[in-house]
């Protein structure tokens, strides 16, 4: 009895530690959900001022060097696209849904993909169904470290249009929804879309002042171009990172339940265990009293 009673202090004693770990990995999980997504709201106004700019260059008919004529791929061309994954474990199908989305899109289009990842898991995945991946980088792991890695994104895409001209660029992510659920999305960075250049165009001023492009409006157009872009491509990495999170909250929140349950059934057992012991030891008392009152 004592080995078996013994046995069920560990596996109680190891449920509780477990218990302790997952419900530290809930809090960091929903802590890192609430920095993304405040993050993502930053951006709101930032990413007004940068779509009124456009608008203004827009409005006045300028032009840049990127391609901004709102035709779709064409056979020839290239079409860059960033798959943005997951590098840590706990996320279940994260990275499946988001590459599977990727190369189903990916394959309805005309031109010839080549692909980023971010993240080594989607890197593989990819890799696997025959695209051509053209770099590996490396997941962020905080708020801060999204924009060094979209910088970094923005000069390799950069170096890599000059060399041969992009028909479009998409980039693909996780989104999250309500609850722990996400969906996996895509956006046409480039060629920018027409309709949305239209709206642009037809979005009233805030002020009764109308607002004029000082100095080159082909220069001004392509800074703007470029924020746009720094923006999209924050928002899409702080949205797969709140996404990646919100999964392995819910991960970990069906963990520390199935763990409860297990705690209930081990403490019923140990009880049960402990109070059969207990039996058996007062009938053992009870017998030898009565044995020893009949000797008498």
């Amino acid at each position: 009895m004592s080995e078996s009673t013994a046995g069920l202090r560990r596996k109680i004693s190891s449920a509780g530690d477990l218990q302790s770990v997952v419900r530290t990995m809930k809090t960091l999980a929903g802590s890192s959900i609430g920095q993304y997504e405040t993050s993502i709201r930053a951006l709101a106004d930032y990413y007004r001022t940068v779509e009124l700019g456009l608008g203004a260059c827009f409005r006045e008919g300028a032009s840049g060097t990127i391609r901004d004529d709102g035709k779709g791929p064409t056979e020839e061309g290239e079409i860059g696209a960033i798959v943005f994954g997951s590098d840590q474990g706990l996320v279940g199908q994260f990275n499946d849904v988001v590459a599977d989305f990727a190369i189903k899109t990916l394959a309805s289009l005309p031109g010839k993909p080549k692909v980023w990842a971010v993240g080594e898991r989607v890197h593989v995945r990819l890799k696997e169904a025959g695209l051509p991946m053209m770099g590996l980088l490396p997941v962020p792991n905080s708020v801060q470290a999204i924009t060094p890695l979209v910088g970094q994104i923005q000069l390799k895409s950069e170096a890599h249009r000059a060399e041969g001209d992009y028909t479009g660029v998409y980039v693909f992510h996780n989104r999250p929804q309500s609850g722990s659920l996400y969906e996996p999305v895509s956006q046409r960075l480039l060629p920018l879309d027409a309709q949305w250049r239209q709206g642009l165009v037809e979005v009233d001023w805030p002020t009764k002042t109308l607002p004029e492009v000082m100095g080159s409006r082909t220069k001004t157009l392509r800074v703007l171009i470029r924020e746009y872009l720094f923006i999209s491509l924050f928002r899409a990495c702080a949205e797969s990172l709140a996404s990646e999170n919100a999964s392995r909250l819910a991960a970990m929140e069906r963990a520390d339940k199935n763990i409860d349950e297990l705690l209930e059934t081990l403490h019923g057992s140990f009880h049960r265990l402990r109070q059969s012991g207990i039996d058996e030891e007062l009938f053992d008392v009870i017998s030898g009293f009565e044995a020893s009152s009949e000797a008498r």
